[in-house]
């Protein structure tokens, strides 16, 4: 799954403006302009299509845990520069402080159901037997469901 299409994501589903997304970045560590996250937000087939790498991802979402949870004292953390769809969902995780169930209701509601045990695999470290890979479908599934929880009024708390 590319990065862009994340970023895209999350944007749509907590309907955030260019100053939020500028701000979720600098949260992150990373000062960006308008006009790159607006280069970052196009269509692949755009000419002004701007890949966005990795290390400006985990920034986002470094920055979006800042931005839903407040800041922790000390230093921010630094972005990795190599992310796979487990970290992804993990910050996610953190980011929205989702429960288990919170996030087997989110791919239930994008049409996959995967199983407790399943889940906890994704958060395990890869050296461990019972890891497991998250693979871009399950990703895609999750940020699908995750616009039906928050965006489509499907989520009964207030979160």
């Amino acid at each position: 799954m590319q990065n862009n299409d994340i970023l895209r994501s999350l944007r749509y589903t907590f309907d955030f403006g260019d100053d939020q997304m500028i701000r979720i970045f600098g949260l992150g560590g990373l000062e960006t302009t308008r006009a790159e996250v607006s280069n970052w937000l196009k269509k692949d087939d755009d000419e002004a299509f701007n890949p966005l790498g990795d290390f400006k991802l985990a920034a986002f979402l470094n920055g979006l845990i800042t931005y839903k949870r407040g800041a922790k004292e000390g230093a921010v953390p630094l972005p990795e520069n190599r992310l796979t769809n487990n970290q992804i969902l993990r910050k996610l995780k953190i980011a929205l402080e989702l429960t288990d169930e919170e996030q087997l209701k989110i791919l239930e509601l994008a049409g996959r159901i995967i199983s407790k045990h399943e889940l906890s695999a994704f958060y395990r470290k890869p050296e461990q037997k019972q890891y497991r890979l998250c693979k871009d479908q399950i990703l895609r599934n999750f940020l699908q469901g995750m616009r039906q929880y928050y965006r489509e009024g499907t989520n009964e708390s207030d979160t």
